[in-house]
C-alpha cells in the first residue's frame, strides 16, 4: 500500500469543530489572518476555504445570515458579484490560473456545506490539476499550506488599493 503524507492537515483534523455559523461568527471577531477573511467590503467579504479544492479556492458570503440569493438585496447582490470579480483578478494576478470554477450551492440536495449561510465558491483551476488522486484515492493534493496562500492573496488584494 502506497501512502500519501500531508502532515499539515492534522491541525485541522484535531480542530475543534465549529458549533454556529463560521460566516456569521468569523466576522465578529477580529482575527482575519486566523479565520482567512481576505477582504471586508460594506454588505459582503472573502473567505479562503479551509478545505479548498484548490490552492486560492475563496468564498464570497454576506453578511445577513440567509440560505438564497432571493433573500439577498440589490446592493447584497451587485457587491457580491464585484468581490467574485475582485477574487479572480487577485487570483489570477498572483497564481495565474487557467481558468475558474464560480458557484452557488442553494440547499443540501445541491451540495451546500453550509446550507444557511449563502456563500459564492471561487476555485481558480489549472490544466491537469485534477488529475486521477480525487477519483481513485479519494484525496485532494493541495500543494501549498492555506497561509501561504492567504498571504499571498492578502498582499495583492491590498496592493489593489480596496
Amino acid at each position: 500500500m502506497e501512502r500519501l503524507f500531508a502532515p499539515w492537515r492534522i491541525r485541522y483534523i484535531l480542530a475543534p469543530k465549529h458549533e454556529g455559523c463560521i460566516f456569521c461568527d468569523f466576522v465578529k471577531e477580529n482575527r482575519d489572518k486566523e479565520n482567512l477573511i481576505l477582504f471586508r467590503g460594506k454588505t459582503c467579504f472573502i473567505i479562503m476555504n479551509r478545505n479548498p479544492y484548490n490552492p486560492g479556492h475563496v468564498m464570497i458570503a454576506p453578511y445577513k445570515h440567509v440560505s438564497s440569493t432571493e433573500d439577498l438585496s440589490d446592493e447584497e447582490l451587485l457587491e457580491s458579484f464585484k468581490l467574485v470579480n475582485l477574487s479572480i483578478k487577485v487570483i489570477r494576478e498572483c497564481m495565474n490560473p487557467d481558468g475558474f470554477n464560480v458557484g452557488i450551492n442553494i440547499g443540501k440536495v445541491s451540495g451546500a456545506g453550509i446550507e444557511q449561510h449563502l456563500h459564492i465558491h471561487v476555485v481558480p483551476r489549472w490544466v491537469g490539476d485534477t488529475s486521477f488522486m480525487p477519483i481513485l484515492a479519494d484525496v485532494q493534493v493541495i500543494p501549498e499550506a492555506l497561509e501561504e496562500t492567504y498571504d499571498k492573496l492578502k498582499k495583492t488584494i491590498d496592493s489593489l488599493g480596496f
